[in-house]
């Protein structure tokens, strides 16, 4: 896995503001970057349990459809595509995992990364809320390339 920019904007701020910012990411950057280890090694395994433990229950995915519409799909559903579909560690594939930036402002989270399940790369803007301490998914929009 690779990483690329952790985002951090902020205007003015005051020696107490740093140190909180500093706090803030000193927790929460290490848990995102856990998560998304968790996320790229379920899809590379195509382990729905695992991706539920990291999605919340009432999340979903995003993504333009075929006929160039939006498609959202429920988790649930998500899952039980996960699970027919033949996952890339079975087929021999390398894993390309990315980290290509992480967005926090408090409880709120953006992750950008990037990974293959051939013969796709996909993209993916996982947005993340901190719920009852725990970093959650709660909307996943995607989109991939041949």
């Amino acid at each position: 896995m690779t990483t690329g920019s952790i985002l951090c904007t902020w205007g003015s701020m005051n020696e107490a503001g740093a140190t909180a910012l500093r706090m803030t990411m000193d927790t929460n950057v290490p848990a995102l970057r856990s998560l998304a280890q968790t996320y790229f090694d379920a899809a590379y395994e195509m382990d729905a349990d695992k991706f539920a433990s990291i999605f919340h229950p009432s999340s979903s995915v995003t993504k333009i459809a075929e006929d160039g519409n939006v498609a959202v799909t429920s988790i649930a559903s998500w899952l039980t595509v996960v699970r027919n579909t033949k996952a890339p560690k079975e087929q021999g594939f390398e894993r390309h995992d990315q980290i290509l930036s992480i967005d926090v402002e408090r409880e709120l989270a953006l992750l950008k990364v990037k990974l293959q399940i051939p013969p796709r790369t996909f993209t993916d803007l996982l947005s993340c809320l901190k719920v009852n301490g725990t970093w959650k998914i709660v909307q996943k929009v995607m989109t991939s390339k041949v």
